[in-house]
């Protein structure tokens, strides 16, 4: 007997064993396609290929499929996984292929199709992203929990999400082939949407490697955060002069110290100092003749 293809993962091992009895001959026409189905794209040349191997081999591995009634009492099938098989098989011809039927609800079946695909090879970063988020907010997931689910690690599905916080343009880069994963992951680094353009359009313009691009990105961002440094500082040196200078006007009007403490919202306090009622006599007798001359 040969021996089914590995990879699968511990999801689906538990759903399609190596060796299943109730293997059943269906009908291509009678399977109707998942519209849950995470993969949004094939590569035409990888189907073909595989077509060739179902019309030389035949299929090895089972599709998997759960019953989907219909009005007409013939009974049709929705495909949970095998969607590549399936359209592969039509290309090459076949106009029956090995089912194993499983029964399952909307849920179950959307969460089999999420993970028999998560635990493929083929596909693309995006696709892996938008279904690793799925699967977490459809069945209310944390990362850590989607990460037992795929077989994969936290660290692993944290970062392949993160990719969704890009922006179109350079998501449609990455989707095209334009950069990797790599170049899109070192661009994750830079803080702010516009860092990431320029960086972006500088490693398709220049065809740079991953490591140039993260180097860029270190060297780009370290700059940037040195900058907002000095930045600060000396936003706070130039506030410093300006309190400073206020303190002793308001000194000179008052006759008395005066103190100004700013606040990091932007307000504060003035503080008067007086040291004797006849001195508080004093300031606030000045205080009433600056509001009369301002009359």
């Amino acid at each position: 007997m040969t021996k089914a293809k590995g990879g699968l993962g511990r999801g689906l091992g538990a759903v399609i064993p190596s060796y299943v009895p109730g293997i059943e001959s269906v009908d291509v026409d009678l399977i109707v396609p998942n519209p849950n189905q995470p993969r949004t794209y094939m590569d035409p040349d990888l189907l073909q290929e595989l077509a060739e191997s179902i019309r030389e081999h035949g299929i090895i591995q089972p599709l998997l499929v759960s019953v989907k009634e219909s009005p007409g009492g013939m009974p049709t099938y929705q495909l949970i996984a095998g969607e590549r098989r399936l359209n592969a098989a039509r290309m090459a011809g076949l106009t029956r292929v090995p089912v194993v039927v499983k029964e399952a609800s909307s849920r179950e079946t959307l969460e089999l199709a999420l993970v028999e695909n998560l635990q493929r090879s083929d596909l693309s970063p995006l696709e892996e992203a938008q279904a690793f988020k799925r699967l977490a907010e459809e069945f209310s997931l944390t990362q850590e929990e989607v990460a037992r689910r795929v077989g994969k690690s936290r660290t692993t599905i944290t970062n392949v999400v993160r990719l969704l916080t890009l922006s179109d343009e350079i998501k449609a880069s990455l989707a095209g082939g334009e950069i990797s994963e790599g170049h899109a992951r070192a661009l994750l680094g830079l803080q702010t949407a516009e860092d990431r353009r320029h960086a972006w359009r500088l490693v398709v313009q220049k065809g740079l490697t991953v490591r140039q691009t993260e180097e860029i990105v270190r060297t780009w961002g370290g700059r940037k955060e040195r900058k907002a440094k000095r930045d600060a500082v000396s936003r706070t040196e130039e506030r410093s002069m300006d309190v400073m200078f206020a303190e002793e006007r308001l000194t000179q009007v008052l006759g008395t110290k005066v103190s100004l403490e700013p606040s990091r919202n932007g307000g504060g306090q003035i503080v008067i100092h007086f040291y004797s009622d006849e001195e508080l006599g004093d300031i606030i007798g000045r205080l009433v003749r600056l509001d009369a001359s301002s009359q």
